[in-house]
């Protein structure tokens, strides 16, 4: 349904938002806010190679998501490379063509996610010779590791880049926290949450009992034990071996559970290697999982893991909070300080401390009755962290 108007009598606020692509996470977030009469949202995308089943190379594999990303919104594709472009390193994204977009006198401001492509900063300055507001929007955090040279750079290089920003948006605590680091007063800071599309996961996650017991059968795992899922890629960064390190241990002590392993990567084979050599019979994995079926794996679930480091949000943790799960994650995954409260929702332990991670589960596999308060918790929290609140946060601006 549409958004009430805060104020019904002026023109909609016109907002570009530049995309390396169209992103899953996203595009749902500007349909919802294109639903409110305040604003008229258009996504500027470089490259169409999420919609043509181009590799993903955090996955391993081609990749084409099965939601409509571009439904709700306004979109345009920066030429007609957009077809042939793959997102990789900072020159991989340069397009002119985002000069004359811009400044064609279409938009008031203009959304950028980072300065990690060329083309961020080239539409930074052509919104700046346009009059055009810019806002600024990241992930980073000050937790993330950076080599000595970077760090010494950095704060001076962003102060100069933030400066030309009028406005710096906040995921979150942590993200808050690293603009003021960097020299952003206080009042060019607005909180715009890191959220998912909070209500088509709830719906989808919710499964009966009878359900819940046919997807794990489909999935070949043992309806009678507690399930611990990972869902993410298999990245080095991300950990997954240490779930599988944690769970022989606990087998060790009497304690077991079936695993999820959802997802692909470069360490796939490797993963699979090391469950043949711990002797783990409970750990499934399911491949890539497609957008629609997520909300079922995360509703046949009962606990979530994600041991990251170097993680600067990780959505996923927003997505299986809407489904109810008590959540085991890394100290160092960014959004620890708004998602996760210990003992109340989850328990935290330190990235790469495996008897840690150990820890953090037993307490939820041997007490079924705080696994489930716990996740009813998450879903609480998470209710209270949604596009409503982008929308709020936004307008907060316009006013």
């Amino acid at each position: 349904m549409p958004i009430e108007s805060s104020n019904s009598k002026r023109s909609p606020f016109r907002i570009a938002v530049l995309n390396s692509h169209p992103i899953q996470y996203f595009a749902p977030l500007y349909a919802y806010l294109n639903t409110s009469e305040d604003f008229d949202i258009t996504a500027l995308y470089c490259s169409d190679f999420s919609l043509r089943g181009d590799r993903d190379p955090g996955f391993g594999q081609n990749v084409t998501w099965d939601l409509d990303l571009l439904a709700g919104y306004h979109a345009v594709f920066l030429g007609e490379r957009a077809k042939t472009r793959t997102p990789g390193g900072f020159w991989s994204l340069v397009c002119p063509e985002v000069w004359r977009e811009v400044r064609s006198g279409h938009y008031d401001a203009l959304i950028l996610h980072g300065h990690n492509y060329a083309v961020n900063l080239l539409a930074l300055l052509a919104a700046k010779t346009a009059g055009v507001k810019v806002f600024m929007r990241g992930e980073t955090h000050l937790g993330l590791q950076r080599s000595g040279f970077k760090q010494c750079i950095r704060r001076p290089l962003m102060n100069l880049l933030y400066r030309a920003c009028d406005r710096c948006l906040a995921i979150g605590t942590a993200n808050r926290a690293f603009y003021q680091a960097m020299g952003v007063p206080e009042h060019k800071i607005v909180t715009i949450p890191y959220a998912v599309d909070n209500d088509r996961f709830i719906a989808a996650a919710r499964l009966s009992d009878q359900e819940r017991r046919d997807w794990l059968q489909r999935l070949g795992a043992d309806t009678n034990q507690p399930v611990v899922l990972y869902a993410s890629k298999f990245q080095r960064r991300k950990h997954p071996d240490d779930l599988l390190k944690a769970v022989t241990r606990l087998r060790e002590r009497g304690i077991r559970c079936t695993v999820l392993m959802v997802g692909s990567g470069e360490m796939q084979d490797e993963l699979r290697q090391l469950v043949t050599r711990l002797n783990l019979s409970d750990v499934h994995f399911t491949g890539f999982i497609n957008q629609s079926d997520l909300p079922r794996i995360y509703g046949a679930s009962d606990i979530f893991v994600l041991p990251s480091e170097n993680e600067p949000w990780g959505l996923i943790v927003n997505e299986v909070m809407c489904a109810a799960l008590p959540v085991v994650i890394s100290k160092e995954v960014g959004c620890v300080p708004d998602l996760v409260r210990e003992g109340d929702n989850g328990f935290l332990f330190q990235a790469g401390d495996i008897e840690g991670l150990a820890r953090a589960l037993e307490p939820l596999l041997t007490d079924a009755g705080l696994m489930k308060r716990m996740g009813q918790k998450s879903r609480e929290r998470i209710e209270g962290w949604s596009y409503a609140e982008c929308l709020q946060g936004l307008r907060t601006i316009l006013n």
